[in-house]
Order: structure tokens, then sequence, then C-alpha cells
């Protein structure tokens, strides 16, 4: 097997396993140390993955339910419920009776929880700006030009992994362990 650092481009002569190992450890090292850095930036308390993901979809689908949400999110009801739980007692979420339904609940996402996306999201964004216009012009073309291919392969995982019951951590988008907020 060549060294990653012999890898110049796909193809015949590649070592796909090589560029593949090279790859996830780029993306999974890039996403933990901005992670890190704009939680520590912003001086937030870590959420799980699946807090996270719970919280971004109540805040696109206001309303939505605890079952709806579930299946959604591919995980189990009772997951769903725990979340719910933590995130309403962050003041996060709110959980409100449906008036038809007793039994049943909507969900949407509080000011807080709001908030929290949306500065996360702003701090985010901005941490990637910089560290791209501190690249050489050939560099962010580069970047530029990956993105579509990167795009494809994001596709395919969010198409052929999303599993029901699903639990296997963050790089599954629904970890009960680290924060994984924003996109």
């Amino acid at each position: 097997m060549k060294a990653t650092s012999e890898i110049t481009a796909p193809g015949a002569e590649a070592d796909a396993s090589a560029l593949a190992g090279e790859f996830a450890a780029l993306l999974g090292g890039i996403q933990r140390a901005a992670r890190r850095r704009v939680r520590r930036e912003l001086g937030l308390e870590p959420l799980s993955g699946a807090q996270v993901e719970l919280l971004r979809l109540v805040a696109s689908q206001p309303g939505i339910g605890v079952s709806a949400a579930a299946r959604e999110l591919r995980l189990a009801g009772n997951s769903v419920s725990a979340l719910v739980n933590q995130l309403s007692a962050r003041g996060y979420l709110i959980r409100s009776t449906d008036p038809v339904d007793r039994r049943a609940a909507h969900l949407s996402a509080s000011p807080a929880g709001l908030d929290r996306l949306a500065r996360w999201s702003d701090r985010r964004t901005a941490l990637f700006a910089e560290l791209i216009g501190g690249l050489s012009s050939d560099d962010a073309a580069a970047v530029a030009a990956a993105l579509p291919a990167l795009r494809r392969i994001a596709d395919r995982l969010m198409s052929s992994t999303a599993l029901p019951g699903d639990d296997s951590g963050e790089d599954g988008f629904a970890n009960q362990g680290s924060e994984v907020e924003g996109r």
C-alpha cells in the first residue's frame, strides 16, 4: 500500500484504499477540530449528535410529532422521547400537547434553540471562510473544484447508510456522545 503522502490523484495507479483512508481521516479531523473550536469560541455546552440532529429537524419542521421525528431520524421512538426530554430540559425544545389527541405531542424549537443553531452555523461558516481565505488561490480553486464530487459522496452516504435504529456514532449523525452541530 502506498503512503498517503504519495497519493496525487485517483486512477489506475492510485491506491484507492489509501486514498479512502486519508480522505476519511481528513474529514473526521476537520470536523472534530472545527466543532471543538466553534464550541470553545461560542462557550456552548456540548450536545450529542442525536440531540443536534433532532433540534435541526424540529427547527426545519415546526410542529413535527415525536413519532414522525423518530421515523425521519431513523431512531426508536423511545430514543427520540428521551432526546426531547433532554432538549426540553435545556430550554431548546418546546413540547406541546395535541389538542385533539392528548397523547400526541408537537415539537418546536425554542428561541434559545434557534439562536444556538444560528450562532453555530454563522460561526462555523466564518471559521471556514477564514481558513479558505488563507489558502493560495490555487488551493482555494482546488477546494471549490472538489465540492461537486464531495456533494455526490455526501448524497450517496445520506441515501444508503441511514438504517433504522442506527445509533452508531458521530459518523452516522445520530450518536449520543459528541456534538455534531450544524452542517
